[in-house]
């Protein structure tokens, strides 16, 4: 009987979840990245070390985004905050830095020369021209290879028995990216002088000059062009043989829109803050593409 009982007791623990002890449990690193893009690179070399969340979600302007309160209770608990450079943190990174003193924030933008972005601005009767950074830099494989970089060594600093873990991630992440460029760079090989591509948002400069393209932009610093703007870039899309505007899910398409009617052609959508990255990035390079040696078309893309 009391062997059965010993049975019975030993079976019962066997089928119990089992608890790591204290140690060989592993804490998850908690991890706050600005924009989505940034959560597939920190998932590429975390992997389930990590758990990550986003500041600015999906379909937010990440120009003028203010964090949600729930967002800024979250920041005390997290151990990492990777920014990139967008505007936004201009007014807030300070505040998080506050929020939470024992987060570390990495700027992975860091060592990355910005493009120069002009605007003009009215003063008094004249015109004044104005820089400004670009800041879209992970739409360029080459520099998201800087900001994988940053993100390893800040991920190795916050969980050092994690850092071989993270440096194979790392190290199979870049091969990956060299892969994806080197398909990029083959795409784009033969298109010769015909290489200009309208965008309503200046989102994809970088992209462009990797691989000897040229954007035409529709907005100016995040205001709607004026009639005057409206007229020239019209003329520029006809003269130029452009059949398609690009316009992004986060800003109205309506001077896209009228643009498009007017040079008989259409608006298609490109995300430069979509989530998988990857796949977004070849997709749209396809889009890209097509709007440069495809036929001219006339039903709206939608």
């Amino acid at each position: 009987m009391t062997r059965l009982f010993g049975l019975l007791i030993s079976i019962i623990l066997v089928c119990l979840p089992f608890e790591a002890s204290n140690s060989d449990a592993r804490e998850v690193v908690s991890v706050f990245v600005s924009i989505p893009p940034q959560t597939y690179f920190v998932k590429q070399i975390g992997g389930n070390r990590v758990k990550v969340r986003v500041m600015v979600e999906p379909g937010a302007n990440p120009a003028h985004y203010e964090p949600s309160p729930d967002q800024m209770k979250a920041l005390t608990r997290t151990r990492v905050y990777f920014a990139v450079g967008v505007p936004f943190e201009r007014a807030w990174i300070d505040r998080f830095a506050s929020a939470n003193p024992d987060m570390h924030i990495v700027h992975s933008d860091a060592g990355i020369e910005k493009r120069s972005m002009m605007s003009e601005t009215h003063v008094h009767k004249g015109r004044r021209k104005t820089a400004f950074n670009d800041p879209h830099i992970w739409l360029s494989p080459a520099l998201v290879k800087i900001q994988s970089r940053h993100i390893f060594l800040g991920l190795a600093q916050a969980d050092p028995s994690g850092r071989q873990f993270y440096q194979r991630n790392y190290n199979r992440w870049l091969h990956a990216l060299t892969a994806i460029d080197e398909e990029l760079k083959t795409l784009f090989q033969d298109i010769g002088p015909k290489n200009e591509f309208m965008v309503f948002h200046p989102s994809w400069g970088y992209f462009a000059d990797d691989y000897g393209l040229k954007q035409v932009t529709v907005e100016k610093e995040g205001k709607a062009p004026r009639a005057s703007d409206m007229k020239r870039l019209i003329q520029t899309a006809s003269s130029r043989g452009l059949n398609v505007v690009f316009v992004q899910p986060q800003f109205s398409a309506k001077s896209a829109r009228m643009i498009a009617d007017a040079i008989g052609g259409r608006i298609e959508y490109l995300d430069p803050l979509a989530s998988d990255w990857e796949i977004n990035l070849r997709q749209s390079a396809q889009k890209i593409r097509q709007s440069l040696t495809g036929p001219p078309v006339t039903q709206e893309t939608r």
